[in-house]
């Protein structure tokens, strides 16, 4: 009797390992996060001339918000980042897209980087900021 007893208390004891060791793997598994798909690029020039201007275009799409929107934003000389124009809002599916033709004034490096935003409706005032793009460098001579 004594043998049968330790035998039933370690089987029960197995089955409620494996029972907790399957409650906490499907509880990390619905606690890790889903990845949103997108991307977003930009493209610059290399080099430019002073007094002359150049175009600057940025695209990206992301599932995880209704509404997008881009916008490019340029600094030079390690000064803060500032917006220098920004596209129409889109659907979701639909690739965000902005021009920007910008006039160099004056010698050295300007920076350019694409934002995209997420909006929860076309007229949202409060976009989250979803990606932001690689740093485009012209040398303006």
């Amino acid at each position: 009797m004594t043998r049968t007893k330790k035998t039933g208390m370690r089987a029960r004891g197995g089955r409620v390992a494996v029972v907790g060791a399957l409650g906490l793997a499907s509880v990390v598994l619905a606690a890790v996060p889903a990845f949103a798909k997108g991307s977003v690029e930009i493209t610059a020039p290399h080099a430019a001339h002073v007094g002359k201007a150049f175009t600057v275009t940025a695209r990206g799409d992301d599932d995880a918000a209704s509404y997008l929107q881009i916008c490019l934003e340029g600094r030079s000389g390690g000064h803060a980042w500032h917006r220098v124009t920004c596209g129409a809002v889109v659907d979701t599916g639909t690739e965000a897209r902005a021009t920007a033709h910008v006039k160099a004034a004056h010698r050295g490096t300007q920076q350019y980087r694409a934002v995209l935003y997420g909006l929860t409706s076309p007229h949202d005032r409060h976009p989250v900021r979803e990606r932001t793009s690689a740093v485009a460098k012209v040398a303006v001579r």
